[in-house]
């Protein structure tokens, strides 16, 4: 099992961090422009059994993605996991962590397994971490300017 964290600090209320995952065009506002994504149906909310689907292009192949969530705890954190896709496994934690001076600690903390079992982990270990990284600093960013009231990120991702 491989394991990734991303902590931020937002300087913004664990409320108000929290509140941005809740809205309906999360997911979208989440998804980096340079990502092959669509968005067939976003989760309705964040309690458990609410599901949301994606296809994204992985090279020539596209591929189904189903997230349900599983935890669910208002203002603090919820979870979701892969139920179809190409990970071996997936399970995403999302945490909101007062940081005792009116702000958030705001954690991705994810268990997963790479696509192909351990042929993807010898072959994509690396580029798969790399990826990951991007994303979480993306979704970081994105939040934490949602979040404090700085203007969006541009189409570029930048």
């Amino acid at each position: 099992m491989r394991h990734f964290l991303k902590e931020s600090r937002i300087l913004a209320p664990r409320a108000a961090v929290f509140a941005f995952h809740e809205r309906p065009d999360a997911l979208q506002r989440l998804t980096p422009p340079w990502e092959k994504v669509q968005i067939i149906q976003a989760a309705p909310s964040l309690k458990p059994g609410s599901r949301a689907i994606i296809r994204v292009k992985i090279g020539f192949f596209s591929a189904e993605c189903v997230a349900e969530h599983v935890d669910y705890e208002p203002g603090v954190m919820f979870s979701d996991r892969q139920v179809l896709g190409p990970f071996g496994h997936w399970f995403h934690r999302h945490r909101f962590l007062d940081d005792g001076a009116g702000g958030t600690i705001y954690r991705d903390e994810l268990d997963y397994l790479p696509p192909l079992g351990p042929l993807g982990a010898l072959l994509g270990g690396s580029v798969l971490e790399s990826k990951l990284k991007r994303l979480f600093d993306f979704r970081h960013e994105v939040v934490r300017r949602a979040c404090e009231g700085v203007p969006n990120l541009d189409a570029g991702g930048n």
